[in-house]
């Protein structure tokens, strides 16, 4: 969890950061610092455009006990979570809401496969992934990524771990965890990007609640499909592209693990998906109760619609940077190439 940005100076650069998480003295506390430490170490090791960079990190000694800061490159537009379901916020253009998850599956891929190593992530989801300047997608808090089987086993036999609504059954009911796992809560974050809602909301109907449930009431070839697109779009999404995009998602949401694709064949199927450029969708879908925001007028060609969507998102970010400033305060940090491991 993001809890501070700022800017500092530094051998006469100007540098943007971000500190992500504390960890104090409380019930948790072996814990946490089990997971701040593992994330020292994760990435301090890997370097990927899609992995959120670490400056580096802090170990104090607070008044109410110890405290352990990660400081990240700072990311201005936040996550993904706050431009799908924060109001106050533009609507995420259709395509940039494919771009930005071809990014995360990428940062997953290389996860996967791109390493020594191979590495679960085991808490994707759309609040861990963050957004740049120019919303490209990088996946952040890697405190519960895990090293993967080795070499003859199946799956790693761990503690059950992550969050309520993006773990995969399987992993849930036994405490197998493999790559597939990731790939479930992939799929999940797929329909979060089609409709504009939470995996859990228990602010709905009881029947809507629970969104895999909902979605499973308007099946990809039916003719009801396009109620669960985020109304919000005002059909500004492809009828064609999102239907591939939610096949894509039931792929990935398949019971049984060996049933699901890999990562590397949801980024082909993502790319497909992005093919599809034209805007023809329904408009005025019935997937939310309160009215969508306005988006600037109906564009008259398919690149001036793209223009438009980034300049509001430009524009956002520019409000975002000047509102920042007033919350800024100065810490200490240590660089993670010029400091020791903390005991």
């Amino acid at each position: 969890m993001v809890i501070r940005s700022s800017r500092l100076s530094h051998s006469g650069i100007s540098i943007c950061i971000q500190v992500s998480r504390v960890f104090c003295s409380c019930s948790r506390l072996d814990q946490g610092h089990k997971q701040w430490l593992a994330e020292v170490h994760f990435l301090g090791v890997v370097e990927h455009p899609n992995l959120v960079r670490l400056i580096g990190y802090c170990a104090a000694q607070g008044e109410r006990g110890p405290l352990r800061l990660l400081v990240y490159e700072f990311m201005t537009n936040k996550t993904l979570d706050d431009h799908l379901f924060n109001k106050a916020y533009p609507v995420l253009p259709w395509d940039i809401r494919l771009e930005i998850a071809l990014d995360a599956a990428e940062g997953l891929l290389y996860l996967h496969e791109g390493l020594e190593v191979q590495v679960i992530y085991r808490d994707f989801k759309a609040s861990n992934v963050l957004l740049d300047e120019e919303f490209r997608a990088k996946l952040s808090d890697f405190g519960l990524a895990r090293e993967g089987p080795s070499a003859g086993d199946t799956h790693v036999s761990t503690a059950v771990m992550g969050t309520l609504g993006y773990a995969a059954p399987d992993y849930v009911e036994t405490g197998h965890l493999t790559t597939k796992s990731d790939v479930w809560s992939f799929g999940v974050v797929l329909y979060e990007i089609l409709t504009g809602r939470r995996s859990i909301e228990r602010n709905r109907p009881k029947n809507e609640q629970k969104l895999l449930e909902w979605v499973r009431l308007y099946p990809v070839e039916s003719k009801q499909f396009s109620k669960i697109i985020d109304a919000r779009l005002e059909g500004h999404y492809s009828k064609q592209g999102t239907r591939k995009i939610a096949k894509l998602a039931n792929s990935c949401l398949a019971k049984h693990r060996r049933d699901r694709p890999t990562m590397r064949e949801v980024v082909e199927s993502l790319k497909q998906a992005m093919q599809h450029k034209e805007l023809d969708g329904k408009a005025g879908a019935l997937n939310e109760t309160s009215p969508p925001e306005e988006m600037s007028g109906k564009p008259s060609t398919e690149d001036v619609a793209v223009a438009s969507a980034r300049r509001r998102m430009l524009h956002l970010a520019a409000l975002g940077e000047n509102a920042n400033s007033i919350a800024r305060r100065r810490f200490m940090f240590m660089r993670t190439a010029a400091s020791p491991t903390p005991t």
